[in-house]
Order: C-alpha cells, then sequence, then structure tokens
C-alpha cells in the first residue's frame, strides 16, 4: 500500500463517499480516530456500512434503519472483518465521522484527522485479521502524515460515543503500531 498524491490509498478496494469537503486551508492530519460500527448493530455481513456512507441506504430495509434516514456520515478507511480495508474518502478530504469533538483543547477533530472504523461492536472481540490490517494501515499512515496521537472516538467525544469500545484491544494495538 502507498499513500497517492490525493491521499487515496493503493492496494485497497476504493468507494468514494460524498460525504466528504475541503479541509481548513494549511491544516495538518495530527489525529488518528478509532471507531467500530456494525450495521444492523451487532451484524457483520452485508453492505449496509457501504450503503451508509455512500448516501444509498434503504431505510426501510431493516427498522434500525429508520433513525438514519437523512444522516450524511464517513470515515476515510473501514477495516471489515476479514481485514478488508475499504477507503471512501481521500485523506486530503475532510471526513464526516467525529461529530462534535474535542482533542487537546481543539474543537472539530475532523479538521485535522483521519477516521478508521473497524467493524464490530461494543460487545464482541475484533478480529485477528482485522489487527493484522489495521497495524499495516497505521504504519503507512504515520510514515506519510505528521501524526501526533492515535485515540477512540470515546477520547474525543465522552459521554457522547463509547467507541471504538471495550473490547478493543489498545495495548496490543498501540505495542504493534
Amino acid at each position: 500500500m502507498k499513500v497517492g498524491a490525493r491521499g487515496w490509498l493503493s492496494g485497497v478496494c476504493r468507494i468514494p463517499s460524498p460525504n466528504c469537503d475541503s479541509r481548513p486551508p494549511g491544516t495538518a492530519i495530527e489525529l488518528l480516530v478509532m471507531h467500530n460500527i456494525s450495521l444492523p448493530p451487532g451484524e457483520f455481513s452485508g453492505d449496509a456500512i457501504t450503503h451508509l456512507f455512500t448516501n444509498t441506504l434503504n431505510t426501510a430495509a431493516h427498522p434500525y434503519y429508520a433513525q438514519l434516514q437523512g444522516v450524511r456520515v464517513s470515515a476515510h478507511f473501514l477495516i471489515r472483518r476479514d481485514g478488508a480495508i475499504i477507503q471512501f474518502v481521500p485523506c486530503s478530504k475532510r471526513a464526516w465521522h467525529a461529530g462534535v469533538s474535542s482533542w487537546q483543547g481543539r474543537s472539530a477533530c475532523n479538521d485535522f484527522s483521519l477516521g478508521i472504523e473497524v467493524e464490530g461492536s461494543d460487545f464482541v472481540p475484533f478480529t485477528e485479521r482485522q489487527y493484522v490490517a489495521l497495524v499495516r494501515l497505521t504504519r503507512l499512515l504515520r510514515r506519510s502524515y505528521p501524526l501526533r496521537a492515535v485515540v477512540g472516538h470515546s477520547d474525543i467525544a465522552p459521554g457522547r460515543k463509547t467507541d471504538p469500545g471495550p473490547y478493543f484491544d489498545w495495548k496490543r494495538y498501540l505495542a504493534a503500531r
């Protein structure tokens, strides 16, 4: 994998999301934010996440989806349960993953961060393949951008978000990255 001039990675599946925009001029990418996601909650197959990030989710297909009507979100990357990486937003653009957020006194974390969704939930362990892919991706991003920290969504939106959740093995991930 390599990061191209426009922020797209080679060697990964690319599914462009419209849910992104330009970063503020001169803003460095300094933060990596870990998330978890499953749609419907607790289910780890299908294309619902891709449909959510591309605004094509059929909100009538599952009772949970009704609350997602009109929601416009994205992340730079998704790591599936089998370790496959999908990129939705080029690193040069601002993905809409953090929402109302703050890190070290700076608000609007989307401006200066990259978002990685790891397919999972707060209730089950992540897979070996996911950790391998995540470490590989993190190493590449650390070589390509001036990242100062890696945090969970819960760290930048405390009380509002819990992900990546209690089953995310921070010790293992941080030791390997």
